[in-house]
């Protein structure tokens, strides 16, 4: 066996301690935790957080987080002294708005089973009785939400790992570090050299300055929020003492961007209600020349105002109080209010776990060390890689203005489909100009601006025949997106899909390469396009393809983003026989489809599109027009048609060589909202939304492109003795029996009033005149025809399990 590896870990913050624990537990001893400032009051984020464990999230994975977080840290104890008191958590509805957002919080926890509950007024003051009951219209309670004491919680997970071979050091300034070509060597600090094999960045705010000293962007900005403790309230005198400190639980009234919990007789205010102070690092000073700690700086008064009045209205006994002290504290926030996890592809061995508050310390360590020692997290944790963004996100403009923006909004009731407002536009597709001319109502995603519907469509007499839905649903929706998918089934669309990512991998070993890495057989004839997986070592998900093989030695993919570039760079082979490229800027993509596909495109062309001499899944080169294009012929929607390339110099000529032929086929422009719709209808998976790592191809219904008779791939050992029937739950359409009821996603599925499973994906099927949901089920609830119901805002809606795919299954529209 490997000796396990030198690994240095930079900060003893809460993640350091943490990390430093889950390392050494998993047998990994030879750790070495550098410290710049004391142990373990160091001066960081971790010294002065208020120690809120909340497991409410939209992302079942930052759930899981917290939800380790406070069961591991309610087993430890400190020299006798708690380490997480489970008082539970209580949040509260001041507005009609609040109140079904709580409806919504409750039914996130319900899928990621998590016990919480539904209160009226009453019962909320009955859990915190200095409430104002006239001023709340309900409550939602999480008993297993609960305080840490966060240096108490580092200090035991130190100790613990102290005790199995590690070592902390305070007082070490991280000065540089070293490496041997684009390995990590060592760490350099003001104490001398330390020799490494991995280093993990667990530095908090000061994480960007670490990732300079190797060239790793982190983007997060150090904020400061406004945290205040009041004087002494004699409603509060003789319920606690010094050593039990708090048993109401932790209350947030998230309408007035409030939390509050017990500080034994007085209570702790945090406030999110101000304006962003973003903090610049060269104005924060090191542990050693800060005059109480470098992430405490001077309280604004003037910026508590309405923080404090709010909190006086709210809870009525602080009517008489005062706030006794307060400071501004610094923590992180990231573009997209998500941690920074995982290894830098710029340089191997350089990991790092920043952006991460006390809620989510040891989920995060538990993931981190995971990922070190067995090359995988049990969690999926696509949504916290340090690798998932756009090199445009990157940009420390961007990163300060979403951040700020992130900050005003954490407690903000925010739509699944609610679009970055700014920066924007940022990346447009060559069609930009064109969609605009026809009312392109755009949304934003990776950076790009993405028609969801086009107001041109608004006088099509399909529009009538869509029926309104729910007022929740209806947002970011309109009922042109409906007539824009009958449009697509009756007669053709153009879609944009420029923003989906595009690699192209080429040389003499590039079939041999992605033949390793993929699961189905892509040793085909030139012009063959597969469907295909990325899997992990332990048969996981990583992502789904779609592969085309332009000539012998090029292949070019249709990929889901940047984690599938960084996984393929990463397993490049040293000798240079692959190259692999992100070609998606130069390029552009219509997929135009509908019953009228072929009559359009074949005027266009000299070469051969007909069902014999163009097959599905198959590759050409060709001209439409003027136009060089590579043609594909593919369909995400379920009807004829093909995705047709071209370079973006030319994506302007290739829209108006379309829309013109179109027009005596009664052509469209359709977005984003119809295109959902259509590939539901079909069942087609999309990854990181209905799969993921967490579930295997059987599980997720995509087990027909694995080809287990292929010498050898990622992953295939993992899925012996896997097939469709062995697996125990399985990813399940739904139609709603409702037609008004049309789901978002992330709802929690009931069988016989116990919550079994949850959803994925939903959308209208415009098709089939139904709601229609995707849902993770257990394999006995998961057979065509069972009654399930699906909790939407507290309310149950029937729905009925289906044989997929619920549109044309024999194939024959698309095939034809």
């Amino acid at each position: 066996m490997a000796a396990a590896p030198k690994v240095v870990i930079i900060g003893a913050g809460i993640v350091g301690c943490a990390l430093s624990d889950e390392l050494t537990e998993r047998g990994w001893r030879d750790v070495t935790v550098l410290e710049q400032g004391p142990l373990f009051t160091t001066g960081g984020s971790t010294s002065h957080a208020p120690g809120l464990v909340f497991q409410t999230n939209s992302s079942k994975t930052m759930t899981e987080f917290a939800h380790y977080t406070g069961e591991k840290y309610g087993r430890l104890t400190l020299d006798g002294q708690w380490c997480f008191k489970r008082v539970g958590g209580l949040e509260v509805a001041t507005s009609p708005e609040r109140l079904a957002e709580l409806r919504r919080r409750h039914g996130w926890l319900t899928s990621w089973g998590v016990d919480s509950r539904l209160l009226s007024p009453e019962e909320s003051v009955g859990l915190h009785p200095l409430l104002d009951p006239e001023r709340i219209l309900g409550g939602f309670h999480i008993p297993t939400d609960g305080l840490a004491k966060a240096l108490r919680a580092g200090e035991v997970q130190a100790r613990r790992a102290i005790e199995r071979g590690a070592r902390f050091l305070g007082h070490h300034t991280v000065t540089g570090i070293e490496t041997t070509g684009d390995r990590i060597s060592a760490v350099a600090t003001d104490q001398g050299t330390f020799p490494a094999d991995v280093v993990v960045s667990c530095a908090g705010f000061w994480g960007p300055k670490i990732g300079r000293m190797v060239g790793q962007a982190v983007p997060l900005v150090p904020l400061a929020h406004q945290y205040a403790r009041t004087t002494q309230l004699p409603v509060l005198q003789g319920r606690n003492d010094e050593l039990t400190e708090a048993s109401l639980p932790i209350l947030r009234n998230q309408d007035a961007g409030l939390y509050y919990r017990e500080l034994v007789d007085r209570i702790g205010i945090g406030s999110y209600a101000h304006r962003p102070m973003p903090v610049s690092l060269d104005d924060v000073p090191h542990p050693r020349d800060a005059a109480v700690m470098p992430s405490s700086l001077d309280f604004t008064e003037a910026d508590f105002e309405g923080a404090w009045a709010d909190s006086q209205a709210l809870l009525p006994s602080l009517a008489d109080a005062k706030v006794e002290e307060g400071f501004n504290g610094i923590f992180s926030f990231t573009t997209d209010g998500m941690p920074l996890m995982g290894e830098s592809r710029r340089v191997q061995g350089f990991w790092l776990a920043e952006a991460v508050w006390v809620t989510h310390s040891a989920g995060v360590a538990k993931a981190m060390a995971e990922w070190l020692v067995d090359g995988r997290p049990t969690t999926d944790v696509h949504e916290c890689d340090i690798n998932r963004f756009e090199e445009v996100q990157l940009a420390p403009s961007y990163v300060h203005e979403r951040s700020c923006q992130n900050f005003v909004e954490v407690y903000d009731i925010l739509h699944p489909l609610q679009p970055v407002e700014a920066p924007r536009p940022l990346r447009v597709s060559p069609f930009h100009s064109r969609q605009e001319a026809l009312g392109a109502v755009f949304l934003e995603g990776g950076g790009w601006e993405r028609p969801h519907w086009y107001e041109a469509n608004a006088s099509l007499p399909e529009v009538v025949r869509i029926p309104g839905r729910n007022a929740w649903a209806s947002r970011y929706w309109s009922p042109i997106a409906g007539a824009e998918a009958l449009v697509t089934r009756e007669r053709v669309a153009l879609y944009d899909m420029t923003p989906l990512k595009r690699l192209e991998v080429t040389g003499p070993e590039a079939l041999a390469f992605l033949q390793e890495l993929t699961t189905n057989q892509l040793d085909k004839p030139v012009g063959s396009v597969t469907y295909t997986l990325l899997l992990d070592h332990a048969g996981g998900i990583r992502s789904d393809l779609t592969i085309a093989r332009l000539d012998t030695d090029r292949f070019q993919i249709g990929a889901n983003g940047n984690l599938d570039l960084d996984w393929l760079l990463r397993r490049l082979p040293g000798d240079g026989s692959v190259q692999v490229r992100d070609i998606t800027a130069g390029t552009c993509c219509l997929g135009v489809w509908g019953p009228s596909a072929r009559d359009l495109v074949q005027p266009l062309t000299d070469t051969d599109f007909s069902h014999r001499g163009f097959g599905y899944f198959k590759a050409k080169q060709a001209y439409l027009g003027d136009v060089p294009v590579t043609a594909m012929r593919l369909s995400y929607v379920g009807e004829l048609g093909w995705e047709i390339y071209t370079t973006a110099d030319l994506g302007a000529k290739l829209w108006d060589t379309l829309w013109e032929a179109g027009q005596e086929h009664g052509i469209i422009a359709a977005g984003r909202s119809a295109f959902n719709s259509l590939r539901l209808e079909k069942g087609y998976r999309s990854w990181g939304h209905d799969m993921t790592t967490e579930h295997n191809p059987y599980e997720a219904g995509v087990g027909f492109a694995v080809r287990k008779n292929k010498r050898h791939f990622t992953g295939k050992l993992a899925l012996d003795g896997i097939t469709d029937e062995t697996v125990g739950r399985r990813l399940t359409a739904l139609v709603i029996q409702d037609q008004q009821a049309v789901v978002m996603g992330h709802e929690p599925v009931h069988v016989k009033g116990r919550p079994v499973g949850y959803v994925t994906s939903a959308a209208y099927g415009y098709t089939i005149d139904a709601p229609i949901a995707y849902a993770w089920l257990p394999a006995e609830h998961a057979a065509p025809g069972t009654a399930v119901e699906i909790e939407y805002f507290g309310a149950k809606v029937p729905a009925l399990t289906a044989a997929e795919p619920l549109f044309d299954p024999e194939m024959l529209r698309i095939r034809r």
